[in-house]
């Protein structure tokens, strides 16, 4: 029995440390669990932060590419506002001149690795033939007889006298001798031998009529006044300055009134050019700035834009506050046809007139080639590149100019063509070819897309040997008013502001007939005033189209002066 509670009481032993264990298992398993959920959470928490670590590097690496391009934009424009930069101070601080001289280099751009040109020594060059003589024969002569003086008509050693030979050894000098004058008209006054009641009895010659009546100033005083401040572009004041230093005394009030008389005496010139010069079938176009010193609703400034329509035979400058395309649309009918040669000014390709195809507008090579120039001078690292370009445009010029020494149709016409159009599809080769590099500048890709976008514009003249390369013709006339902007800053008043334009637009049509300003404007006059102070009725009898050759001749040659002496 002893025995069995033995084993009895070790086997509950065995239960309480079995229940022990258990007891023990489970709060290790407990403890296990809230370990495991504790990492769990934690391990939720570590793989969030990883999740919000990856976003915010990825979040960086974006912001870091953005920057990155920024960057790159930032440095094109930094490099775009040097090289504008450079270019500004070039056109601010270098040689500035309405007149361009042989050594204004401000479009060119120089190949360092040439050789310098040795430079010309001043004056008349070895291999360049001399200057022809002048012929001044058409002037007056004004004979001056010089004579020896008394002591010396007798010989300084016997004192016997010397004899007249009846000849003079003579010789030329021009001289120039300006001077007013006041013409007393003297009116011749008669008295009637008859008794007729109906008649006065006193008869006196009329006037002599006058082109602004009852004005003391006779029609020469206008016409020197309208040259001066027009044709040769000098300010009202100098010519006042210069009437005084001769002894005439003239109030810029009275000029203005005088021109504001006049102004209506050429409206119907400056219509009649109007309405020929839109018959032409070339025209070249341009535009630049006018200040007008009026006050003008919707107008902020005193900024206004003249524009130039040059024709075949004649030429039209128009003054208007816009510079949009409805003014060359205006000036254009409808139903004008024709090659409107041009800048890239985006005016000209809104006309109607353009989009209807009834105008082609042929664009400037001297504008594209001013692009390289840009680039060259703006950049330095593409210089070669721009030379490169340079090149090729130039030897475009001289293809071109090769093929317009012979005659149409001809065979060594035709040789020049073809070379001139193998040119032509090198240098689209060679554009299309860089355009599709992705390595490309940018400044480089700017030139030649517009090179591009223009093509057809560009290569008019292959076709049409008639159109021009570039409008540098366009830019010359404008000059001229440009010199009166310059000196004189604009028009005061818009009735100036249309005589400005009516006397650009006629000077500059004599001067393509080559017909002398002076004698055509004293012309027109003398049948202003022989028609009381008022237009002729037949204004379109004055343009030079319809003028006689004996006519031309002699408004060309007012004294007799050999046509070829223009010098």
């Amino acid at each position: 029995m002893s025995a069995s509670l033995f084993q009895s009481d070790s086997v509950h032993e065995q239960l309480q440390l079995l229940k022990s264990v258990v007891e023990q298992l489970r709060g290790e398993v407990g403890q296990l669990r809230e370990e495991n959920a504790a990492l769990r959470q934690e391990n939720a928490e570590l793989r969030q932060q990883v999740w919000d670590l990856k976003r915010e590097v990825g979040y960086w690496k974006s912001r870091h590419a953005d920057a990155v391009r920024k960057n790159v934009k930032l440095q094109a424009e930094l490099d775009q506002a040097k090289a504008e930069i450079r270019q500004l101070k070039a056109e601010r601080f270098g040689k500035k001149s309405e007149k361009q001289s042989a050594a204004d280099r401000s479009h060119d751009l120089s190949d360092s690795d040439m050789p310098p040109k040795e430079p010309k020594h001043r004056g008349q060059q070895p291999d360049r033939p001399g200057p022809k003589r002048r012929d001044h024969s058409h002037l007056p002569v004004s004979e001056d007889v010089i004579d020896l003086p008394e002591e010396e008509k007798v010989c300084a050693c016997c004192g016997l006298p010397i004899t007249d030979l009846g000849c003079t050894k003579d010789s030329e000098q021009i001289e120039i001798e300006t001077e007013l004058f006041r013409k007393r008209l003297k009116r011749k006054r008669y008295r009637r031998t008859c008794t007729c009641e109906k008649q006065p009895r006193t008869v006196t010659a009329p006037l002599p009529p006058k082109l602004v009546p009852k004005s003391k100033f006779g029609t020469s005083i206008w016409t020197h006044l309208l040259l001066e401040k027009f044709h040769l572009q000098r300010p009202t004041h100098r010519t006042i300055e210069q009437l005084r230093l001769l002894g005439l005394r003239l109030a810029p009030g009275t000029i203005a009134d005088g021109f504001k008389r006049i102004e209506p005496l050429l409206t119907p010139i400056y219509d009649a050019i109007r309405l020929h010069h839109v018959q032409s079938a070339y025209f070249h176009a341009d535009e630049t700035r006018w200040r007008l010193f009026v006050e003008k609703a919707g107008k902020v400034s005193h900024r206004w834009w003249l524009w130039l329509f040059a024709g075949e035979d004649s030429v039209v400058f128009v003054l208007d506050p816009s510079r949009s395309h409805h003014v060359p649309q205006t000036h254009f009918p409808p139903d004008a046809s024709g090659v409107l040669m041009v800048d890239r000014y985006s005016g000209y390709k809104a006309m109607q007139q353009v989009k209807d195809g009834k105008l082609v507008l042929a664009f400037c090579w001297a504008h594209v080639r001013r692009d390289f120039v840009q680039v060259g001078k703006g950049f330095p690292e593409l210089k070669n590149w721009a030379l490169t370009w340079l090149g090729c445009i130039r030897q475009l010029y001289r293809l071109n100019r090769e093929r317009l020494r012979h005659a149409p149709d001809t065979e060594k016409w035709s040789a020049a063509d073809t070379v001139l159009r193998q040119h032509i599809e090198v240098m689209a080769a060679l554009r299309d070819g860089e355009l599709s590099n992705d390595r490309l500048r940018e400044p480089c890709r700017k030139a030649l897309s517009s090179l591009k976008e223009h093509w057809s514009g560009l290569t008019l003249f292959v076709d049409d040997s008639r159109v021009p390369m570039d409008n540098n013709y366009g830019e010359r006339l404008i000059r001229n008013p440009a010199v009166g902007r310059k000196n004189y800053y604009g028009s005061g008043a818009e009735w100036s502001g249309r005589l400005a334009v009516m006397m650009f637009s006629i000077f500059a049509t004599l001067v393509i007939w080559k017909i002398n300003p002076k004698a055509w404007l004293t012309w027109y006059f003398n049948a202003c005033a022989a028609n009381a102070g008022q237009a002729p009725t037949n204004p379109e009898t004055f343009l030079p189209w319809n003028l006689t050759e004996d006519r031309l001749t002699e408004l060309r040659n007012p004294k007799g002066e050999s046509l070829s002496n223009t010098s």
